[in-house]
């Protein structure tokens, strides 16, 4: 296994994350605006504060997945790579007579995830905050530091401007922290079994299919899709959910490939083979 993987595991992984979207809302109705939008609670965030959230169709089906972390006069929203204009594109369809303007600074800032157990005593052996509640964040110097991991491992989500991001990670590496390949973040997150959207949260998922619901609020009020998501709610089940299983074999499943788990037939979204467990493991849609 490679030394990104084990600090992943094992100790401290630094992850060059920069290319993920990074786009700040403005605007005296930023807060109104977004809590309208997204299937989490906005509204209530004081600077300091986060959320994970959905971006969902009138069908309730997921769009978009975000990090939305608030500041004293705005709101940074971080989502995946590929999302970084449908993200905008899809919020400036709903602005009618609010005051928020959106601006992608993906190109100029940078963002660095720290992730392991060993992650937040690097930080405080560097005299960085290392904020403990899930999406809480604090400025270091002239970075921000938020609790957000990417691979389901302990993890941080550094910040900053792009021409400060060199310096941050000699000074991250010269206090153990060692590289991770996106190869090495995949194998971790998949044995973790924590979905990316694009790969295992889709277009066509609803909310409560992915099991990831502290993305979603059930007493926040009206936003778009909500109709759809308390009514499966009073229903009390969907068809299918999202699991991590095992799978036999050394030979990881291509995506859409169709199993049985449990006597019960499965879609695979994401496979890989894991020395660690020294099995394959998926994650899959499967038929409740």
């Amino acid at each position: 296994m490679s030394e990104g993987y084990d600090a992943l595991r094992g100790g401290a992984a630094c992850i060059d994350l920069s290319a993920r979207g990074r786009i700040v809302a403005r605007g005296r109705d930023r807060a109104r605006f977004l809590h309208n939008l997204t299937s989490n609670e906005v509204k209530k965030l004081v600077p300091g504060a986060g959320c994970y959230a959905f971006l969902l169709t009138p069908q309730g089906r997921i769009q978009a997945d975000l990090l939305l972390f608030c500041f004293a006069d705005h709101f940074l929203i971080e989502t995946e790579p590929e999302l970084r204009e449908k993200v905008p594109a899809h919020l400036r369809r709903y602005i009618v007579a609010d005051q928020v303007e959106l601006e992608d600074v993906t190109a100029r800032t940078a963002e660095i995830g720290l992730e392991g157990p060993a992650a937040a005593a690097l930080l405080a052996a560097l005299g960085a905050p290392a904020p403990s509640a899930d999406f809480a964040h604090s400025p270091w110097e002239e970075a921000e530091v938020a609790n957000a991991g990417l691979t389901g491992q302990p993890g941080f989500r550094v910040f900053c401007p792009l021409e400060a991001a060199p310096g941050l990670i000699a000074r991250f590496e010269s206090a153990g922290a060692r590289p991770a390949a996106p190869q090495d973040v995949r194998l971790v997150r998949i044995e973790n079994g924590k979905p990316r959207y694009g790969e295992d949260i889709l277009e066509t998922s609803l909310p409560q299919e992915t099991q990831q619901m502290h993305a979603v609020s059930f007493t926040k009020g009206c936003y778009i899709g909500q109709e759809i998501v308390e009514r499966i709610r009073a229903r009390g089940h969907v068809n299918r959910k999202l699991r991590r299983v095992d799978l036999p074999g050394a030979e990881p499943a291509a995506p859409g490939a169709r199993v049985q788990v449990d006597g019960k037939e499965a879609e695979i979204t994401s496979s890989v083979y894991s020395p660690r467990e020294g099995k394959t493991i998926a994650l899959a849609y499967v038929r409740e």
